[in-house]
């Protein structure tokens, strides 16, 4: 895999467009989408919000019908004036508009995309045929509006405005060490997201590619049986065996559900890959805490010391003081 090229710094007082490209928001986030934008100008920044933040419709409850979430993701990536694109929620519906994607506009117009679970279909479409770094990362309603831990915001932020630059140490959450499920050290370009989409992925145009990669899981409300499942598949599709290394984000287990089995199914599955995982990340759908993750770019995954590293540039520079 190419290293792909850092991203343009997201200046003070930039645009950022607030879009719906999955499910439709229900009516009692009506208030965190309210509060969007003098909260983004509070953190410095001006929010464009996009008409599917308000959408609804058909039986699958979308953010409108698959057109408009299409125009407004190829309209924030081709509008000049957009700094960066940040998802409204998850849910389900993005992969619906893999195959109608332009990647060459997307390609051509580079910036900061944000947001996680369902979007997880996006990042590794963007990553794999757009040659974007991507941002694993909170979204805007229920996640950022709804005074989520420290570093959340801060982390994120500062991310997309060049603040981590290459050998930085990602934070973890505070008095929370990650764990080491093998010991080693692996660098690779960081793929993944959440298990669900990414066992979507196999079989399709848009399947993932784990080639010496860092692979990156997180997952929520899944019995053990079915991580198994999903584990299972990229075991057997060759995707576990390609990696140079893994690191797991939250994995949290549907109410009633037992966190100790999910691990015990993590740790049976990758343990005997013979490469370094690192388990705890707080990334993912912890409504408390959900720390941005730089996918597609290159990292150093160290599970002697516990730490993961950018081995790259994500962002061209810091822009000057405003």
């Amino acid at each position: 895999m190419a290293t792909l090229a850092p991203l343009k710094a997201v200046a003070p007082g930039a645009k950022i467009a607030i879009i719906a490209l999955a499910s439709a928001s229900p009516p009692q986030d009506a208030q965190a989408i309210a509060k969007l934008t003098p909260w983004l100008a509070q953190m410095g920044f001006s929010a464009v919000i996009g008409p599917s933040c308000h959408a609804t419709t058909g039986v699958l409850g979308l953010a409108g019908d698959d057109a408009l979430r299409l125009s407004e993701l190829h309209g924030a990536f081709a509008d000049p004036t957009i700094a960066a694109i940040l998802c409204l929620r998850g849910g389900y519906g993005s992969g619906r508009l893999l195959d109608q994607i332009q990647f060459d506009l997307i390609r051509a117009n580079p910036k900061p995309f944000i947001g996680f679970s369902d979007i997880t279909a996006l990042h590794i479409a963007f990553n794999q045929k757009a040659d974007l770094i991507t941002f694993h990362g909170p979204m805007a309603t229920a996640y950022l509006t709804s005074g989520m831990k420290a570093p959340t915001a801060p982390m994120l932020f500062g991310m997309i405005a060049g603040q981590y630059g290459e050998g930085a140490e990602l934070p973890s959450a505070p008095g929370t060490p990650l764990t080491a499920l093998s010991p080693g050290v692996a660098t690779g370009r960081l793929v993944g997201g959440n298990l669900s989409m990414v066992a979507a992925s196999l079989g399709t145009p848009y399947e993932i590619d784990t080639t010496s990669a860092i692979l990156f899981l997180e997952e929520v409300s899944e019995e053990a049986y079915r991580v198994d499942r999903m584990l299972n598949q990229l075991r057997l599709s060759g995707k576990l065996g390609q990696a140079a290394g893994v690191l797991l984000g939250k994995f949290i287990p549907p109410a009633g559900g037992s966190a100790e089995a999910q691990s015990q199914v993590l740790a049976d599955a990758l343990e005997p890959l013979g490469v370094p995982v690192l388990s705890g990340f707080p990334s993912g759908h912890d409504v408390s805490m959900n720390l941005t993750l730089p996918l597609g770019a290159v990292v150093r995954l160290d599970a002697d010391r516990k730490v993961i590293a950018l081995a790259q540039a994500i962002i061209d520079a810091a822009p000057p003081s405003a």
